[in-house]
């Protein structure tokens, strides 16, 4: 079993950058894939960023975050990493970091396996 605590949250002028981190517990984070979803107030949880597991080698960001954001992750660490840049109002939302026990990462929320608790991000315009 994994828990996953996310921080780095916060609020921020547009324009400005934050970097969520997600600290797991565990001696097989490495073996997880992992994702940052995000969920605005009326909104379904959506995908932001994944990463696969172990090297971490393939990522996936989602349209609306592309060039903006970066997901890394440190198995040394057992962290995963955000990095949010040049953030816009719509970005607002509350981020949750999720693991998935297999090389591959998931594109919607029912794939993932462990959830932290959310941190809230909002950019002011």
């Amino acid at each position: 079993q994994v828990q996953l605590v996310e921080s780095g949250g916060g609020l921020v002028q547009a324009g400005g950058s934050l970097r969520l981190s997600c600290a797991a517990s565990g001696r097989t984070f490495s073996s997880y894939a992992m994702g940052w979803f995000r969920q605005a107030p009326g909104k379904e949880r959506e995908l932001v960023a994944a990463i696969t597991s172990w090297s971490g080698g393939h990522t996936y960001y989602a349209d609306s975050v592309k060039g903006r954001f970066t997901i890394s992750r440190d198995n040394a660490k057992n962290t995963v990493y955000l990095q949010m840049n040049t953030l816009k109002p719509e970005d607002t939302a509350v981020y949750y970091c999720a693991a998935k026990y297999t090389v591959v990462f998931g594109l919607i929320y029912t794939d993932y396996d462990y959830w932290g608790q959310g941190t809230q991000v909002t950019v002011s315009s």
